[in-house]
């Protein structure tokens, strides 16, 4: 079974930084390259980053680049996404999937909520 389980959001004031967890099951994570997107109230799922199986080669959207990082651990099918110098408009929740080649999966995890504020 597809699962994706996000964690380590958090409330936090504008530039503190935190780290998200995803640990995923159900699909060969090691053939997989995987990506963070994030959905703010009233606003469409937007992509984060993406990172490809070796975790070589990250990519991070452009509004978030120098901010935030994304990394796996294989070993532990887990994506992580660190994120520093946080902004008000940075909150949201935050999802993990897999990149099936055209966008992300369709199955997702509950999600982790950051909330940047003061």
């Amino acid at each position: 079974q597809l699962q994706f389980v996000e964690s380590g959001g958090g409330l936090v004031q504008p530039g503190g930084s935190l780290r998200l967890s995803c640990v995923t099951s159900g699909f060969a994570f090691t053939s997989a390259l995987m990506t963070w997107y994030r959905q703010a109230p009233g606003k469409n799922r937007e992509f984060v980053a993406l990172i490809d199986r070796s975790g070589t080669d990250p990519m991070v959207a452009d509004s978030m680049k120098g901010r935030f990082t994304i990394f796996r651990n294989n070993a532990k099918n887990t994506v992580f996404l660190q994120m520093n110098d946080l902004k008000v408009e940075d909150t949201a929740v935050y999802y993990c999937n897999f990149w099936t080649g055209s966008g992300p999966g369709n199955v997702w995890g509950q999600g982790t909520q950051v909330t940047v504020s003061s």
